[in-house]
């Protein structure tokens, strides 16, 4: 894909990062399974670190902290957060809680970078808001090693669906072969998927759920349990290509997979 310069259309995913308790391990991880490049942050950033593919920004890796900058005692489970764009986290925030969602992070500047702010949809599920400044979000999407899709997983599509058109001017339809399953929708562009729990295991908490592209998912799972990860789905073919659910060697959850042509789907 050409790179990014300009900010993404609102609602639509543009930025996922992991928080872990051992952010080297984590980047270490990554690099080996993805290619991804990156290092530990400076100290003014609490050293964030924007990992890189192909040179191009791809996912943020960070240290568990409290907000005074120490360390939780115990660690929240490590997981990937998706972010979608706002023009406006200020008045997307209020809108969150106008609509019976709850502001876990209220609105705060990062650097010159953009505003972000992080949220509860009403059925459970978090996910971050970023108003792009400097930075738009991802650099690359769609790669090999690089977020493919976003999945929303509910306890209640029709409240998911009413929650997210109002705060964020995201639409749902149905999706064609797909029982059960929606397409999430941004000025006429599917940008994302949802479906109920009940397609899931038991209980499951409504979250969202990040999709990285590889070329093999079979070889893919079986490099990341040999670096410590787990399997929680293991690799099947659906429609959209051959998949697998698995967990990195700290616990946080994510899909991998190797995607058909859409004119082969």
């Amino acid at each position: 894909m050409p790179d990014v310069t300009t900010p993404y259309a609102q609602g639509t995913p543009c930025w996922i990062d992991l928080m872990v308790p051992d952010q080297q391990a984590a980047l270490d991880f990554y690099r080996d399974l993805f290619g991804w490049q990156g290092e530990i942050g400076p100290p003014e950033t609490g050293g964030y670190s924007v990992c890189a593919l192909g040179g191009r920004p791809v996912a943020g890796i960070m240290t568990a902290m409290n907000p005074d900058g120490s360390r939780p005692d115990p660690p929240p489970p490590p997981v990937w957060t998706t972010y979608l764009a706002a023009r406006d986290v200020d008045a997307t925030g209020a809108a969150v809680t106008a609509e019976g969602g709850t502001l876990i992070m209220p609105p705060m500047d990062v650097m010159s970078l953009g505003r972000m702010a992080v949220v509860q949809d009403p059925t459970n599920a978090v996910f971050g808001l970023w108003q792009a400044r400097d930075f738009p979000g991802f650099g690359v999407s769609g790669e090999p090693g690089a977020v493919v899709w976003s999945e929303l997983n509910t306890g209640d599509t029709d409240t998911a669906a009413d929650f997210y058109g109002s705060v964020l001017g995201i639409g749902a339809s149905t999706m064609k072969g797909a029982e059960g399953y929606f397409s999430l929708n941004v000025e006429g562009t599917s940008v994302g998927g949802m479906q109920g729990l009940d397609q899931l295991g038991p209980d499951v908490p409504s979250h969202w759920l990040t999709y990285f592209a590889v070329d093999d998912v079979d070889s893919t799972v079986d490099a990341l349990v040999r670096a410590g990860g787990s399997v929680l789905k293991p690799p099947f073919d659906m429609m959209a290509g051959r998949m697998a659910v698995v967990q990195d060697p700290q616990g946080a959850a994510f899909a991998v997979i190797a995607p058909v042509p859409p004119e082969a789907a």
